[in-house]
């Protein structure tokens, strides 16, 4: 702009260099606004601006355009090929927050990768997070196959032996620890009270047995009656007692049970593991044999709920083609 405006005003004073002395008023004229251009094309870049007449910059006149002055660079230095970079290596993939994990836990399998690991029976159980627990701790979809190798990398880094294990490894560990630890409760034993009793309980399906186990010849009581009496099947009977058949103790002692809720198939194995966790209170080496006649775990087993549109949990209605 200012290079056209220094061009109309030479060409301007060519033409009126014919027609007019320098004396004359548009000659002087024509003189002074030349002169103010060449002052403010030679002035330096900071201070540079533009005007159409030789006035102040600073005065205000009708019809006067001015140009803003030059902004200042010296405070802002940057490289002429500098861009943004993202904080997170991981920021432009599906899941930032679970591959910085998965990147930690890499960086510091490189870096402790030599120290000695114990076999795979000693180490330490965990209950680690689900995937469930990572989507919803992250916020993110993660993929189960990409959680199976971050969980494998953790098993790797649990494995090294407890001694040698850096700090920052068991930061990150726990890290990925459930909160509640199940390998870590201990049964509560059952005491045998002032009469020489020990109340074990036991559940199956619907059914919740207390039998109340002391040292006598063999009687048993199912809610004040005999097993003959309550139990009509044989089979009932037999599987009510099985703890005590099993380990050679059915006439070594007295059995008193309280049980109730669902029907006798549930109540009879309800009673079985109820009189198992009593006879461990009085001979704790029984167990193995208990376990092996199946008597120690409760069976979580139950009836599956019938489905809308199903004739019952599974069967389907018959289909008929017309």
């Amino acid at each position: 702009m200012m290079a056209s405006l220094r061009h109309s005003i030479t060409t301007a004073l060519r033409s009126s260099r014919q027609g007019c002395s320098k004396s004359s008023a548009q000659w002087q004229s024509l003189e002074q606004q030349f002169s103010a251009l060449r002052i403010n094309s030679l002035a330096p870049a900071s201070s540079r601006s533009l005007f159409t007449h030789a006035h102040d910059p600073s005065s205000n006149v009708d019809g006067q355009f001015i140009a803003a002055p030059a902004l200042s660079v010296d405070n802002f230095k940057l490289h002429p090929y500098a861009r943004a970079v993202p904080v997170s290596p991981s920021y432009f993939t599906r899941t930032p927050r679970f591959y910085d994990n998965y990147l930690s836990l890499e960086k510091l399998l490189e870096e402790y990768e030599d120290l000695p690991v114990i076999p795979a029976t000693a180490v330490e159980r965990v209950a680690w997070k689900t995937l469930e627990d990572i989507r919803k701790e992250l916020g993110e979809q993660v993929k189960a196959s990409e959680f199976a190798r971050c969980l494998a990398l953790v098993k790797r880094l649990n494995s090294i032996h407890p001694d040698l294990k850096p700090q920052e490894i068991k930061d990150v560990l726990d890290s990925f620890r459930r909160n509640v630890q199940p390998f870590t409760n201990v049964a509560k034993p059952i005491p045998i009270d002032q009469f020489g009793r020990a109340c074990g309980v036991g559940k199956r399906k619907a059914s919740s047995a207390r039998a109340f186990v002391v040292e006598g010849t063999g009687e048993v009581l199912v809610n004040g009656k005999t097993l003959a009496e309550y139990f009509g099947r044989v089979h009932d009977r037999e599987s009510a007692v099985w703890a005590l058949r099993a380990t050679n103790r059915i006439d070594k002692y007295n059995v008193w049970v309280k049980v109730e809720g669902g029907g006798t198939t549930g109540q009879a194995e309800a009673i079985t593991l109820a009189i198992a966790k009593a006879l461990l209170a009085h001979e704790p080496a029984l167990k193995p044999a208990l376990r092996r006649a199946g008597c120690v775990t409760r069976d979580p087993r139950k009836v599956e709920r019938k489905k809308h549109g199903h004739v019952k949990a599974r069967k389907m209605p018959t289909w008929v083609k017309r």
